[in-house]
């Protein structure tokens, strides 16, 4: 067990955690973890997807109770039953999964259960929209506080989550995974905060899986894998391939795998593909596009934050039909794709970019999950079948290494890299022609993102087709044989793999200045 200051060794310690321990049914979660928090110092917690990082944030802000361990608060213990007794003794949580409530403004969920009164007890509106607008303006989130959150893009939705836990003035905030839906814009002004909180005395736990986020906020680093903690020390005394070798417990020779496809013939064209801001609008989320994907392909398609990624391949999947105009054609031949039915019909697949949300049924189970897009394969007329289901779970889960105790565990309880297994297995049920991929990385660890790298490389050679959406540079430009840049919503370049490189995607991603898109006529 690594050596952690105590209480009694330093005076600047918020908050320390000792000998926590916790179990699921046939999960082993947390074995005798400790952690440290000291004021004005920011502490990254790194590991795998279910080393245990989440689980140790949960116990801390009171989600659930350890099995064993106590947590102290400026040396006093404590006991937590609930996160309103965790916020109370100053501790925050900002959550990786989004906890908002989408049919909720803005300022409600800022203030949600603590809204300002007027005298006669009314919720004074303005003056939440006030002291909303206040949080958000640090945080650079241009929006009326008054906007349903379900209008917000999902880095918008991640700005307001980190707003509504810093209302709560908290002296020790935990920060699970923010920058994951983020733009290098909104990146930059969480750092800002980040420094401003430590001039504050604040104490930051930060998960993270972007190791070169560290040398710009971290101060202290702690490991944990399978479970344990297996360092924990000021930042900087290891290389980042250290850091790693512990996360993961072995050397990663090379992080982004890139294997030879042999190219076929073109599997999908689109053809200016363009889509509205809304239905009766002239102004353009996606301009007039055109591009082409041939068997065995990996295309990237790389943009900033709001450079249309996202909307592009909903569009190609025909989830905005009374707003999208263009042809799509498949194997030579044109297809209306007015839904995601006669998408999937068509041969198109789309992980998407929020899986806990749009590609999974967290109650569900694995087996029903993967089962989900086979219909009748899966299912006998009109009736679960859990022997197929079970039975095609099995098949997909050996065949790509989900990492489950049995197919019928909830699907809520697996690891992100392994829920990303999920969603793909759901799709490939279906021998799907192409695959859209958006974001298939996104907060999941190093070792499962190179699990998911090889996997796509291995569909490739396949002969499956592969449009895979990416904000992550080195991941776009190890991965795709071909790259697609978006800027405002318009293609603004194309470049093989060879032409590539960071600083010529880069300058093709930023923005122009020039004003929104509209469409002529």
């Amino acid at each position: 067990m690594p050596d952690l200051l105590t209480d009694s060794e330093s005076g600047d310690v918020l908050l320390s955690a000792r000998g926590i321990s916790k179990s699921f049914p046939g999960v082993r979660a947390l074995d005798n973890v400790q952690i440290t928090v000291r004021r004005g110092r920011l502490n990254a917690v790194l590991g795998e997807n279910g080393a245990g990082k989440s689980t140790l944030m949960n116990i801390l802000a009171g989600v659930f109770p350890p099995d064993a361990g106590e947590i102290l608060m400026k040396g006093r213990r404590q006991t937590f039953k609930r996160p309103h007794e965790a916020q109370q003794a100053g501790i925050a949580i900002i959550h990786q999964e989004l906890n908002l409530l989408r049919e909720l403004s803005v300022a409600e969920n800022i203030f949600l259960g603590r809204e300002p009164r007027t005298r006669l007890g009314l919720v004074n509106y303005s003056g939440m929209h006030r002291d909303a607008a206040a949080l958000l303006a640090p945080l650079d989130l241009s929006v009326d506080p008054g906007t349903q959150v379900r209008k917000l893009r999902l880095g918008a939705q991640q700005v307001v989550e980190i707003a509504k836990a810093l209302s709560l003035d908290a002296r020790v905030l935990i920060m699970d995974e923010p920058t994951s839906a983020l733009s290098d814009h909104e990146v930059e002004a969480i750092f800002r905060l980040i420094r401003q909180l430590k001039a504050r005395g604040v104490g930051i736990i930060y998960i993270t899986h972007k190791l070169d986020e560290l040398p710009h906020i971290a101060d202290d680093v702690t490991v944990l894998r399978d479970g344990k903690c297996v360092a924990a020390e000021p930042y900087g005394k290891r290389p980042h391939d250290e850091l790693i070798r512990l996360m993961v417990g072995r050397e990663l020779a090379e992080l982004f795998p890139k294997s030879v496809a042999a190219i076929g013939e073109e599997v999908l064209r689109v053809a200016n593909l363009s889509l509205r801001r809304s239905e009766h609008s002239a102004d353009y989320t996606v301009c007039p596009t055109s591009l082409r994907v041939r068997q065995g392909e990996i295309v990237g398609l790389f943009g900033l934050m709001g450079a249309g990624r996202t909307e592009l391949l909903q569009c190609i999947f025909g989830l905005h039909p009374r707003r999208s105009s263009g042809e799509i054609w498949i194997e030579g031949k044109r297809r209306s794709i007015r839904s995601p039915r006669q998408a999937i019909a068509a041969g198109l697949a789309l992980a998407p970019e929020d899986r806990k949300v749009d590609g999974l049924v967290l109650a569900m189970s694995v087996a029903e999950n993967i089962g989900l897009a086979a219909g009748a394969t899966a299912r006998g007329i009109g009736l679960a079948d859990p022997r197929r289901e079970g039975a095609l779970a099995r098949r997909y889960m050996n065949q790509l290494g989900i990492k489950t105790p049995t197919v019928a565990q909830p699907v809520r309880y697996l690891s992100g890299g392994n829920q990303q297994k999920v969603v793909l297995s759901k799709w490939l049920t279906i021998k799907p022609k192409v695959l859209l991929l958006d974001e298939p990385t996104r907060g999941i660890d190093v070792n499962a993102k190179r699990e998911i790298y090889s996997l796509i490389n291995e569909l490739a050679r396949g002969g499956l087709g592969v449009l895979m959406a990416s904000s992550e540079l080195p991941e776009i430009l190890a991965i795709a044989d071909r790259i697609v840049v978006l800027s405002e919503g318009r293609v603004a370049g194309e470049f093989s793999r060879d032409e590539a490189s960071e600083e010529i995607l880069l300058k093709a991603a930023l923005p122009s200045g020039r004003p929104p898109a509209r469409q002529a006529g």
